[in-house]
């Protein structure tokens, strides 16, 4: 029993050791999480840095964190993010120059592949030649189709 005691106590201790985050302003809290919803997490990469438990992305939610109880704006911290990490830090990154790519390359290779696809068809509906059928091939195949049928009805 005494051992139970112990181990459980232990725990409490270890449990009560780990550091909290500021549960005491819960405006910074949401601050910081509509703030992430926005960063893309660099590890994860699909991830949003607020869906994200990757060591890293818990590092850079501190450092948001800590820049917004120093006062610094969205802006500031945005801009300090993306001089450090490039507009690939952005969830939703601009439409420019940079990432035109980013922007229309999907579309640019679905077009691509469409108009593709069509000049195929296109080359493939050429080489098929539809002939109607002489009075013996069609003769030829109403008997085959009397003949399976017969089999069918024995």
């Amino acid at each position: 029993m005494k051992k139970v005691l112990v181990i459980l106590a232990l725990l409490f201790a270890l449990a009560s050791a780990t550091p909290a985050q500021d549960a005491d302003d819960p405006q910074l809290d949401q601050r910081v999480q509509t703030f992430s919803q926005e960063l893309r997490c660099l590890v994860c990469q699909n991830e949003t840095l607020a869906d994200s438990q990757a060591m890293l992305a818990m590092d850079l939610k501190r450092q948001i964190r800590e820049q917004m109880k120093a006062g610094k704006s969205d802006n500031e911290i945005l801009a300090y993010l993306t001089d450090r990490y490039g507009d690939f830090v952005l969830y939703r990154p601009p439409v420019k120059k940079q990432t035109y790519l980013l922007w229309f390359g999907p579309f640019i290779l679905l077009a691509a592949g469409l108009y593709l696809l069509f000049r195929y068809i296109r080359s493939r509906r050429s080489q098929i030649h539809e002939e109607p059928l002489s009075a013996a091939d069609h003769a030829r195949a109403l008997e085959l189709l009397r003949k399976q049928s017969g089999e069918e009805t024995i």
